[in-house]
């Protein structure tokens, strides 16, 4: 049986989701059909993992009160982001909005099951971690999904992990890998803000390759 073929149309449409993914901090509050979020979440089953071990785990946080505490923890974490800078690079990062967690109408922890017995550890004996590369697979394709829907999605990776994994009382040997904020945004970007505000532009280093 023969796969499907993907014409020159669609080339260009995945060449402008891709471009059109970004990293969202400025949420409208209309909350979001609840079959559209189950929907996504279905699509990142089809997302690569090492052993077919699947071990990312979505953790919807609805409980005002948890979502307080990642807040908390946020802020916290975010204080002491801004002290380890120092003069102008200090000033803007003060001025910079780096999560939208009391806008996003939805919130989702994504933890690794480091223990996790499916795939019977094929593929990671000698790189463990390859468990937690299949975890950021998953979110990076319920990321491009997302965007498909006009919803973006905000990764908070300014928090203390171990604090964020006690406030949703999740087991012990689930690392947690992500903190996703999912929402209308306020307005569409194809720039990163980042790079708007004047923190850091693209660079093709990262385009380099090496030959050996």
């Amino acid at each position: 049986m023969n796969g499907p073929e993907f014409g020159p149309a669609f080339e260009q449409e995945f060449i402008e989701l891709l471009a059109w993914r970004r990293d969202v901090r400025h949420f409208r509050t209309d909350p979001i059909p609840s079959d559209l979020v189950e929907h996504l979440l279905d699509l990142t089953s089809l997302a690569p993992s090492v052993g077919n071990a699947q071990p990312w785990r979505f953790v919807s946080v609805d409980d005002p009160a948890r979502r307080a505490a990642i807040i908390g923890n946020f802020e916290s974490a975010n204080a002491d982001a801004l002290a380890s800078y120092e003069g102008e690079k200090a000033q803007l990062y003060a001025t910079l909005k780096l999560a939208g967690l009391k806008q996003a109408p939805r919130q989702f922890a994504v933890f690794c099951d480091e223990a996790t017995e499916q795939g019977a550890g094929l593929g990671r004996a000698t790189m463990p971690e390859t468990l937690r590369y299949s975890t950021v697979l998953a979110i990076h394709t319920l990321w491009l999904a997302a965007r498909t829907k006009g919803l973006g999605i905000g990764w908070v990776s300014i928090l203390d992990p171990e604090a964020a994994r006690a406030s949703l009382d999740v087991p012990l040997d689930w690392s947690l890998v992500a903190y996703l904020c999912l929402g209308y945004p306020e307005e569409a970007q194809i720039e990163p803000e980042l790079q708007r505000r004047g923190w850091q532009a693209r660079e093709a280093r990262c385009r380099q390759v090496l030959q050996r």
